[in-house]
C-alpha cells in the first residue's frame, strides 16, 4: 500500500472544528483525536519535533477521516464517544472515566442536595442531570442553581449536626433547611425548578414563577414577590448559559455532495440532541439519478436493507422522492410515526448544514486522492494522444451580470489537484459589456504576456552563446511567476472561446501548449459536454464515466466558482462605492454637503451647473467639473 501522503491530505483539510480518525494499513483505527481547528492540528503530525510516541503513530497511519463538528465541546463530546466504543491502541493510556461529570439528585434524603459526580453509580438510588461536558461547566451550574434557588452545598454528616444556619444563609446561598427554616415541600419545590433548568427547562421555570410573583404580589406579599422576581432576572440570564447538551432529538441527517465522477452521503446520528458520530459512504450513480431519487434509494437500503435503528425524524439536504411512502415504510418498521423532512429551522437546520460540510470535506479529500487523480491525468494524457501525461492544466472562465463587474479567472491544478497558490482573477476593463470574447482575450493577452516576453528573453540568451547556467537561471526565475507553462491550456466556451485563445497564443508566438475547448450540450447538463481539441474541427464526445472526462469538468467547475465569487465580490463593491468618490476635487467634506443638499446622489445627479454652484463649499468651476463628470 502506497505511503500515506500527507501534503495533499492537509491541503484539502477543514479550519472548523472536528475529531479526526488515524487508520493503519487494515483499516483499524489508531488513534481519535479533536481539535479547535482541524487543518493545523493534522499538521502538526506531520512535523520534525515528534515526540517518540507520535513518530511511532505517524508512521504507521495510512488514513485520515475528519468529523467536522460546530464547536469544540461537541467534537470533545464526540471523541469521548468514540473512544469508548472503538478503543483505540493509542488512546489507551487515557484511562479516564472522569471524561463525562454528572449532578446527581438522591431520593434517600428528605432535604436533597446538588452532588457533584464523575460517573454513574450501579445502585440506582436518585437522578443523573448531564453529562456534562467539562468539571467547571458542573461547578459552575451548581453554583448557579445554589444562587437562584437556594439549594444546600454541604454533606450530609454536615447537614445532620447543625444547629445554627451556616455562612451560606448568612449570604443568600442556602435556605437553611438544616434548622428547619424551609418546610420541606417548599424546598422540593426549589429544588425541582433548579432540576428543570439543568435540563434545559428554564422558560417553563421562569413562567411557573411569573405566575408565583404575580400571585404573591396580587396577595401583597411583596417581600417574597421581590425574591421571585430576583429569580427571574437571574434565570433570564442563565436561559444564555446552559451547559448540559439537552437541546433534544433523534434524528439521522443524510446530506449528498457530488461533483463529476464522485459522490458522497454523510450521515450524522443525533441522539437525545447529542451528535454521536458521523460515517461517509460512496455509492455508485450508475443509473445518474438526481439527488433527490438518488437519496431516497440509499435511504431505503439504508434502514429496510439491513437491520437499524430507525430514529423519530430523519432530516436530508435534499427534498426526497417518494419521502411519504419511505417514511411509511419506516413507520410500519419502528411501530411509530417516522418524520421525514428537509424543511427544518433552527438547531435541526444546523444538523443538516453540519452534515452538508461533512459530505462536502470527505468529497473533497475524495477528489484529490493520489491515486484518482493520477488515473485521472493518465485517462486524459490517452483522451488527448500526448506521449507525456499533463503536469499542469489551466482553465480559464469569464463571469459578469450583464456586462457589469467583469471578472475572468484562471484556476491551475496539477498532479496533486487543484493548486490555489497559483489561482488568479483578472479584471477586465475597457471592453464592450457582454463581449464574452473580448474579456477572453484580454485575460489571455494579460495572462501570457510576460512568458512570451521571459520565452523570447531565453531564445536570444542562448543564440548570443550564454551558458547554460544563466539559461538554467531564467528558466527558474520563470518558474517562481505566474509565467510557469502550463502543458494544457482549457477555456469554457466552446468554439469561439477557443478560436479567441488561439489567435492570442499565435500573436505572442506561443506554439507548445495544447488548446482545450469546453461546450456545454443543448440540455446544459454535465456528462454531455464536447470537447475541442487544438481546433473545432477536431471533436471529442467523451462517455460520462470517463475519468478525463471527469477531470476537465472539475477544474472547469472550479473556474466557474472562482470567476464567480471574484464577479460578485467586485460587483458589490462597485455597488456600495458613491459615483462621486471618482470626481478630482471632491473629498469626503464635498460630497457630505452634495449630498445633504440634495438630499441624495439621485438628487446630485438632477441638479444643473447652476444648482450645484448653490452648494456650500463647491465653486463655479468645481460645479462645472461635477456636472461635467456625472453627465459625460
Amino acid at each position: 500500500m502506497p505511503d500515506f501522503d500527507h501534503r495533499q491530505f492537509l491541503a484539502n483539510v477543514s479550519e472548523s472544528p472536528g475529531i479526526y480518525r488515524m487508520f493503519d494499513s487494515h483499516g483499524d483505527t489508531l488513534y481519535i483525536g479533536k481539535a479547535r481547528r482541524l487543518k493545523p492540528r493534522l499538521a502538526s503530525y506531520f512535523r520534525g519535533t515528534l515526540n517518540t510516541k507520535t513518530q511511532a503513530l505517524v508512521g504507521r497511519i495510512a488514513d485520515i477521516q475528519v468529523t467536522v463538528t460546530n464547536s469544540e465541546i461537541e467534537a470533545l463530546l464526540l471523541e469521548q464517544t468514540l473512544i469508548k466504543e472503538l478503543r483505540p491502541p493509542y488512546n489507551i493510556l487515557l484511562r479516564d472515566d472522569k471524561s463525562y461529570p454528572f449532578v446527581f439528585v438522591t431520593d434517600r434524603h428528605p432535604y436533597p442536595a446538588l452532588e457533584y459526580k464523575r460517573a454513574r453509580a450501579r445502585r440506582d438510588d436518585g437522578r443523573y442531570l448531564g453529562p456534562y461536558p467539562s468539571s467547571g461547566a458542573v461547578r459552575e451550574s451548581l453554583s448557579l442553581m445554589q444562587k437562584i434557588f437556594r439549594i444546600r452545598n454541604c454533606e450530609d454528616s454536615v447537614f445532620a449536626h447543625r444547629t445554627r444556619p451556616c455562612l451560606q444563609y448568612q449570604i443568600q446561598r442556602c435556605s437553611a433547611p438544616c434548622v428547619g427554616y424551609i418546610s420541606e415541600p417548599d424546598y422540593r419545590r426549589d429544588l425541582e425548578h433548579a432540576v428543570q433548568c439543568l435540563e434545559g427547562k428554564s422558560d417553563q421555570v421562569t413562567q411557573e414563577l411569573t405566575r408565583d410573583m404575580e400571585a404573591a404580589s396580587q396577595a401583597l406579599a411583596f417581600e417574597e414577590a421581590g425574591r421571585l422576581r430576583d429569580q427571574i432576572q437571574q434565570l433570564r440570564k442563565l436561559q444564555q448559559r446552559q451547559f448540559v447538551d439537552t437541546a433534544g432529538g433523534d434524528a439521522d441527517v443524510f446530506a449528498l455532495a457530488s461533483q463529476p465522477g464522485a459522490l458522497c452521503i454523510s450521515v450524522l446520528t443525533v441522539r437525545q440532541g447529542r451528535l454521536l458520530g458521523a460515517r461517509h459512504h460512496t455509492p455508485t450513480n450508475g443509473l445518474d439519478l438526481e439527488p433527490e431519487a438518488l437519496l431516497g434509494d440509499f435511504i431505503s437500503q439504508f434502514y429496510l436493507g439491513q437491520s437499524r435503528e430507525i430514529p423519530h425524524e430523519v432530516i436530508t439536504s435534499h427534498p426526497v422522492s417518494d419521502a411519504g411512502l419511505i417514511a411509511d415504510a419506516l413507520a410500519q418498521r419502528s411501530a411509530r410515526r417516522v418524520r421525514m423532512t428537509s424543511q427544518v429551522r433552527g438547531h435541526r437546520a444546523q444538523w443538516r448544514e453540519l452534515a452538508r460540510t461533512n459530505a462536502e470535506q470527505q468529497l473533497a479529500g475524495q477528489l484529490a486522492n493520489q491515486s484518482q487523480l493520477a488515473k485521472r491525468f493518465e485517462a486524459l494524457r490517452e483522451t488527448l494522444g500526448l506521449a507525456e501525461t499533463p503536469k499542469r492544466l489551466e482553465c480559464f472562465d469569464i463571469s459578469h451580470s450583464h456586462g457589469e463587474a467583469t471578472v475572468a479567472s484562471c484556476v491551475v491544478f496539477d498532479a496533486n489537484g487543484p493548486r490555489k497558490s497559483d489561482y488568479r482573477r483578472f479584471n477586465i476593463e475597457g471592453v464592450a459589456a457582454g463581449d464574452d470574447y473580448a474579456a477572453m482575450q484580454q485575460a489571455l493577452t494579460r495572462r501570457f504576456r510576460r512568458l512570451a516576453q521571459e520565452q523570447q528573453t531565453d531564445t536570444q540568451a542562448k543564440t548570443q552563446g550564454e551558458t547554460a547556467q544563466h539559461g538554467n537561471t531564467a528558466r527558474s526565475k520563470d518558474s517562481t511567476h505566474l509565467g510557469e507553462r502550463p502543458d494544457v491550456l482549457i477555456v469554457d466556451g466552446g468554439k469561439g472561446q477557443l478560436n479567441m485563445a488561439r489567435e492570442v497564443l499565435e500573436r505572442l508566438g506561443i506554439t507548445d501548449i495544447l488548446l482545450l475547448g469546453v461546450a456545454k450540450g443543448t440540455t446544459r447538463k454535465a456528462g454531455l459536454e464536447t470537447l475541442f481539441v487544438e481546433t473545432v474541427d477536431r471533436a471529442l464526445d467523451l462517455d460520462g464515466n470517463s475519468p478525463a472526462l471527469h477531470l476537465v469538468q472539475h477544474i472547469r467547475d472550479e473556474s466557474h466558482r472562482f470567476a464567480i465569487t471574484g464577479h460578485r465580490t467586485r460587483r458589490d463593491k462597485t455597488r456600495r462605492t458613491s459615483t462621486l468618490e471618482g470626481i478630482p476635487g471632491v473629498g469626503p467634506r464635498r460630497r457630505r454637503e452634495l449630498l445633504r443638499f440634495f438630499g441624495g446622489l439621485q438628487g446630485v445627479k438632477q441638479a444643473n451647473r447652476e444648482e450645484l454652484a448653490r452648494v456650500p463649499g463647491i465653486s463655479a468651476t468645481m460645479a462645472e467639473t461635477i456636472h461635467r463628470a456625472l453627465h459625460g
